[in-house]
This record gives structure tokens, sequence and C-alpha cells, in this order.
């Protein structure tokens, strides 16, 4: 299948799943879910007056902590509720996509840490694969010059949220299985780590327990963030990293 075939076939495929969608009242009903938890979000950010460490968080709505019950419930709130030492600067905002993530990351400062929080945006709004690619490779290069230890996370599989359904659902999968794969050989040519969020159907956590979803069926809810903070803090091994900045 050439690649401008495939194109027109995913956006054919966009176009009647969006119909489907907007048709659906419980769709339109999570739409205004969706922006008002956006509306509600806002970054968390930590300032101890002595840090011990520097941690950068850039990306979407994933790293604002949209869908948590508070900013304290988002994933860089519970990587400072262990480490009140942890200087924590938040620039992710809402909507952004992996392009907008190399303004954020603008500045000659250095850091101990940088988190990259973005991607399901491209997915969602069918960012070109090739220009997709390219974005996540200057992501992961730019990021590289601001810290040592940086961290590539973008979000699971998108065609797995409540917030879509088949065929539409099927294409989101498809593309984020081919991100999760540029961001994983990004990571490598740059010496970033990967977490990997990204599950088929069957192995996903936040299809097994929907209490993982936030109510709009698209992000993830508190205790959704706390599997992602496991899994960041099992597959990147910060504990070792962060112990400067722990309780102990």
């Amino acid at each position: 299948m050439n690649h401008r075939y495939s194109r027109a076939l995913q956006l054919a495929t966009l176009v009647a799943g969006s119909a489907l969608l907007l048709t659906s009242g419980c769709a339109v009903w999570r739409l205004g879910q969706s922006a008002e938890l956006a509306r509600l979000s806002e970054p968390f950010q930590q300032t101890p007056a002595q840090p011990a460490l520097r941690l950068l968080i850039v990306g979407d709505s994933t790293a604002v902590g949209t869908g948590a019950a508070s900013p304290a419930d988002s994933l860089a709130g519970l990587i400072a509720r262990d480490h009140p030492s942890l200087l924590i600067e938040n620039r992710a905002r809402d909507g952004a996509k992996f392009a907008d993530v190399i303004e954020q990351l603008a500045g000659e400062g250095r850091f101990d840490l940088v988190l990259v929080q973005v991607g399901g945006n491209d997915i969602i709004r069918l960012t070109g694969m090739d220009r997709l690619r390219a974005d996540v490779e200057a992501v992961a290069r730019r990021a590289a010059e601001r810290s040592d230890r940086v961290v590539l996370m973008p979000a699971g599989n998108v065609g797995n949220a409540p917030f879509f359904f088949a065929p539409l659902s099927w294409m989101m999968t498809q593309r984020a299985r081919a991100m999760h794969r540029m961001v994983q050989a990004a990571a490598s040519q740059t010496g970033a780590t990967y977490v990997n969020l990204f599950h088929e159907r069957a192995y996903d956590p936040f299809v097994k327990d929907p209490g993982l979803n936030a109510r709009d069926g698209l992000h993830p809810s508190s205790a959704g963030y706390r599997v992602w903070f496991r899994e960041l803090m099992t597959q990147a091994g910060w504990a070792g990293h962060l112990a400067a900045a722990s309780n102990t």
C-alpha cells in the first residue's frame, strides 16, 4: 500500500469514525467533559528553597495532569510527594504536540532530569508520519541538550481509550503503535530512556480497569496517573536518581 493511498484510507476512516462519534450523545458529553477537565487543570510545580535536584517537565495535558482530581494527583505531583527537595518546573500545556514541545524546551540552563510526556494530540489530530518522526527526533535532541537524563514517556494506546469507537479506534491504535516505535528509536539514538505505556487491548490495564480513566474517557484519572508513576519509577529507574531529593 503506497503512502498516498494509506493516507487517503486513514482520512476516510477518520471521517466515518468522527461522524459516528459526533452523532453519539455519549460522545458529545465526553467532549464537554474533556474541555472542562482541561479548563480546570494546571501543571503542578514545586520550588523548594534549597533544591537538591532540578526536574523539567514538558508535554501535553498528560504532563499537566488533566483528569486527575487535583494537581497533587498528577504525575508531577506524585513525584513531588516523595521528593520534597526536588525543584519541578512544569512547562506542559493542554493540547501540545511534539512540535510545541521544542519551544517548551527553550533556554540554556541545565536540569538534572527532563521528563517529556507528549504524543496523544499528534495521534488524534493526524500529524503526518514523516512530520511526526522529524518532530520526535527534534524533541529528543533538544531534550538531550537540557539534561544528561531524559525520559521520553508518550501516552499509551490512545485507540483503547473509551472515548473512541471502531473503526476510529483501530486507526488510533495503528498510529499510536507507529509513534511509540519512533519514540523508542529516538531515545536509542540520543541516549534517552523510553518508558513504554503502550499495550494491546487484551493487556491494557486501562481497559481491564475502567476506573483508571477520567470521566471524559480520554485522560487518566488519579488512579491512572498512579499506574503511570509506577511505570516511570520502574522503567526509568528514577528511585536512585531522585534519592538526594527524597524524604529520607
